[in-house]
């Protein structure tokens, strides 16, 4: 058997410079794919994607996700298109339907978000293709438009176009019209069971079978070898992610009870004192549920759950040190 394909996920805990690092050393230790985080209105992922590519030569670069919202189609198609001329066929544009409140404050109404993805992604892939667009939906409005190359050469860039999902109509449409779905992260295993069948339904649609999609999936990822102190790393996130996106957290089946408890202690965005305060309702159990804490042994197998869910590639986000975490899962063949 063969080695597990794996990637790294970046958010914004460290500084892109030491991003860059750990992206050579993914690469180094044969990791399959970086992806940088774009969810909050903290870190971008393109700027940091062109730094990791600088400094790799194999790795793919994924952003994981950005957002369908804030940029023009024209513009995000010669956004990756640009990426692509830094790191030939080696990105992957990750988008994803953003979440409230965050985008009602900033005057984003997340009015028909399937119809909104359908056009962007659409249009996004025509255009990457080299052809001239003219669409007019609900959404996107393009008249005669092309990326209009002056100098380079004129050809398709080959950027696959993966959907974040988590909700199940949304898996659906990323089944019917993406080359590949990023699975969302702190869901149970058990949670890709029903993603496995919504994601069947929409490849129906379009005359496809489950293996003609690429599936990587978020983890979250602490490993320590002491198991508590890697529990403790991870129950801040989870106690934040509990507050802040209560339908994923039920979709993996944290008790209502639970979310209505970390409810009442935290506020949006919630205070860290707030965070460390609603920490001490969040049980070990919940924690090992949604994320792959624990020695390095432990987390293995527990991503070897989510593998056996449906996840082709586990995308794993480091708590603690990062290192550690890419030489724990480098050369893993579970």
């Amino acid at each position: 058997m063969g080695t597990t394909r794996v990637a790294l996920y970046l958010q914004d805990a460290h500084t892109i410079r030491e991003g860059m690092e750990f992206a050579a050393y993914a690469e180094e230790r044969g990791f399959e794919a970086v992806w940088q985080a774009e969810s909050r209105l903290v870190r971008e992922a393109t700027v940091p994607l062109a730094a990791y590519g600088a400094v790799t030569k194999r790795i793919k670069l994924g952003s994981g996700v950005s957002d369908c919202w804030t940029r023009n189609p024209a513009r995000l198609a010669a956004t990756f298109s640009t990426l692509d001329d830094l790191a030939p066929r080696r990105v992957l544009c990750g988008l994803g339907a953003w979440w409230d409140p965050l985008a009602t404050k900033v005057g984003i109404t997340r009015a028909h978000p399937l119809q909104v993805m359908r056009e962007v992604v659409t249009t996004v892939r025509a255009l990457l293709a080299n052809e001239t667009v003219t669409f007019h939906g609900e959404w996107v409005h393009l008249d005669g438009v092309e990326l209009d190359y002056v100098y380079q050469e004129r050809r398709p860039k080959e950027v696959p176009i993966y959907v974040g999902a988590t909700g199940d109509r949304m898996l659906e449409l990323a089944g019917e019209i993406a080359d590949g779905v990023v699975l969302n992260y702190l869901v149970s295993p058990g949670y890709n069971e029903r993603a496995m069948e919504r994601l069947e339904a929409g490849l129906a649609r379009a005359g496809r079978s489950l293996d003609e999609l690429d599936r990587p999936q978020l983890v979250v990822c602490s490993v320590h070898e002491d198991e508590q102190t890697a529990l403790a790393m991870a129950r801040l996130m989870v106690t934040q992610y509990l507050g802040q996106q209560p339908h994923i957290m039920r979709a993996s089946g944290v008790p209502q009870s639970l979310l209505d408890s970390v409810a009442e202690v935290l506020t949006w965005p919630a205070s860290h004192e707030q965070v460390e305060r609603a920490s001490k309702l969040v049980p070990d159990e919940i924690v090992r549920m949604l994320t792959a804490s624990g020695t390095p042994d432990q987390a293995r197998a527990r991503v070897s759950e989510y593998l056996a869910g449906g996840c082709t590639c586990p995308i794993l986000y480091p708590l603690g040190d990062v290192r550690a975490m890419i030489d724990a899962f480098a050369g893993w063949a579970p």
